[in-house]
């Protein structure tokens, strides 16, 4: 009887540190922090986007490897068909703002980003699109400007941070400027490498690294010329992901498929098709960076929907697609959030964009409020 009583109290004892502690070996991805973020936006991608570029890939993406889905809430301050600017922003610093306004509030007041605040806490940070640097969406994670027109003065902008890598076109408003001032060089002072062809730029793997591949916007993936852009996208994130991690208290990245939204502006499937699916290859690098690394936390999004398409037909086998457009614009409907990793429970359920950046405060440890506080 004794033993018996004796196993019945070791077994209550260990029923309440496995109640209060968790099991052995067990994972908690709501109680542990992320120590690298990296956010991809689709600009302009909504479901039918996903679905159409799935469909033309036989029934899969990388993306399908995310299990907390969740969808935000795009209106601006302003409108309620937001731009790129005003959705960026409301990602970037967490409040909603006017449409065209490049990281500030609904007052034109200058608001710290998500970048600024990860490199004051010694992340690393970095950009990648396939659009200019200095063009709304990534401007909105790392520039303060009125307008979103302002490029050159979104280009100085750059000069005042400490972001590790950027890579994308825009190359004119760092080296033909109105004020006839050399970016580069002060680039390449402030002790960057600075490089103009993607083929240099993937050799790279440490330091600080600036690649302006493009005078302005990188040609489309489906363009047939000599400077087609190819794999940029997907090489460019693995390199910045590459130097990044190299920086042990983690890092911020942002990765943009800029051109998904052209697509859409031009109602041409097939431009969207494989725009999406360039996206999904980025995607892919960094969720098998994610999955290995086990500290990364990868969100997926957009900043709007672009075209108001539809589906109306397709078949997986063939790989195709008959799609509908209700405008040559953006739309105001929702757009979905993927999210892979420590705290990828948080992105759950429908919620503000602005919502996007608290929950990255909070997954990396720095803050705990919402816009709901």
């Amino acid at each position: 009887m004794k033993i018996l009583y004796k196993s019945f109290s070791i077994l209550i004892v260990l029923l309440f540190f496995l109640y209060s502690y968790g099991s052995p070996g067990s994972s908690d991805d709501n109680k542990k922090n992320a120590k690298n973020i990296i956010l991809l936006i689709g600009d302009g991608m909504g479901v039918s986007h996903i679905y159409a570029a799935m469909t033309a890939n036989h029934g899969h993406l990388n993306i399908e490897k995310c299990k907390n889905i969740g969808f935000i809430k795009t209106y601006s301050a302003s409108d309620y068909i937001t731009d790129s600017g005003a959705g960026g922003t409301a990602m970037s610093i967490g409040k909603k703002t006017y449409n065209g306004a490049i990281g500030v509030n609904a007052d034109s007041l200058p608001e710290e980003t998500i970048l600024e605040i990860a490199e004051k806490h010694g992340l690393a940070t970095g950009l990648v699109v396939t659009s200019s640097i200095t063009h709304a969406t990534p401007a909105s994670f790392i520039a303060h400007q009125k307008w979103r027109s302002m490029y050159e003065e979104i280009a100085e902008d750059f000069l005042k941070t400490d972001i590790d890598v950027f890579i994308g076109g825009g190359r004119e408003h760092f080296i033909k400027r109105s004020d006839s001032v050399d970016l580069v060089l002060k680039l390449k002072e402030k002790g960057y490498t600075v490089l103009f062809e993607m083929d240099s730029v993937i050799k790279v793997e440490s330091g600080k690294l600036a690649g302006l591949v493009a005078d302005m916007n990188l040609p489309p993936y489906r363009d047939s010329t000599k400077i087609r852009r190819g794999d940029m996208l997907p090489d460019a994130t693995q390199t910045a992901i590459n130097i990044l991690s190299k920086n042990e208290k983690g890092f911020f990245l942002m990765v943009e498929g800029s051109q998904i939204d052209w697509a859409g502006h031009a109602n041409i499937t097939g431009y969207i098709i494989l725009e999406t699916l360039d996206f999904d290859r980025a995607v892919g690098k960094a969720l098998d960076f994610a999955e290995k690394d086990g500290n990364t936390l990868v969100i997926i999004t957009a900043d709007h929907e672009t075209g108001g398409m539809g589906i109306n037909d397709g078949d997986f086998k063939e790989g195709t697609v008959n799609a509908g457009y209700t405008t040559r614009s953006h739309t105001g409907v929702m757009v979905p959030v993927f999210a892979y990793g420590p705290g990828s429970e948080q992105f759950r359920g429908i919620y503000e964009n602005t919502d996007i950046f608290y929950k990255m405060m909070m997954a990396l440890g720095f803050e705990s409020k919402s816009t709901a506080d």
